[in-house]
């Protein structure tokens, strides 16, 4: 009786398994899709759903839908064309920011200047038509050059970060590129190898229909 059990209880996992690992890969396979998510994915996608076969010559071979590959490539020409579009807008950011920069430095050597002139006029002690003591007017000096000079700090860090965005952003533009070049050449490749095993086959039924004749 227990050994009968025993074997209900193997055969139930037995069977439950495949259903489960079968559940799994559905479910990853939902997760990637050639309409939607990241172009890598969309990679992923087309080479999941690549077929495969074995050659005259023993070795096994890969062959892509062929109406796969226009949706790939535009999706990629699009992705493409969003980073460029983020350079180009990084790029404006960018030089903005550095004419905000040119400005600041202008305004500072001009302060600078009039602190300088101020202190050689001693005997001039007005700001604004208020008259104040020596330390007063050089507190309030020294205080709006720190502020620009804040401001300068704070534009150059700016400049520096959307510098930093662009080389990124080239950096992910150029790898986009390599990868969507070595996808491209291997679906070349691909649909060469499965031409010249066409081929070989319609060779091979010519010959034998002549053998047969």
């Amino acid at each position: 009786m227990n050994y009968i059990k025993s074997l209900a209880v193997l055969i139930c996992l037995f069977l439950g398994t495949p259903s489960s690992f079968a559940q799994t890969t559905q479910e990853e396979e939902e997760t990637i899709s050639l309409d939607s998510g990241t172009i890598n994915n969309q990679f992923e996608y087309v080479i999941r759903k690549s077929g495969n076969f074995r050659g005259t010559d023993g070795n096994m071979y890969e062959s892509v839908r062929i109406d796969m590959l226009p949706t790939l490539r535009s999706h990629t020409l699009d992705s493409l064309k969003a980073v460029h579009k983020d350079l180009f807008d990084t790029k404006k950011i960018v030089s903005a920011q550095a004419i905000e920069i040119d400005d600041l430095k202008t305004n500072l050597t001009n302060t600078q200047n009039d602190l300088t002139k101020t202190n050689n006029e001693k005997n001039s002690m007005s700001m604004f038509g208020l008259h104040m003591s020596k330390t007063g007017y050089n507190i309030l000096m020294w205080t709006i050059i720190a502020a620009l000079f804040a401001l300068l700090l704070f534009f150059v860090y700016k400049f520096k970060n959307s510098n930093t965005i662009t080389k990124d952003a080239k950096r992910a533009l150029e790898e986009m590129e390599e990868e969507f070049e070595e996808h491209r050449k291997t679906a070349l490749e691909r649909e060469q190898k499965v031409r010249r095993q066409l081929q070989d086959e319609l060779n091979k039924q010519k010959s034998t229909k002549s053998n047969k004749s």
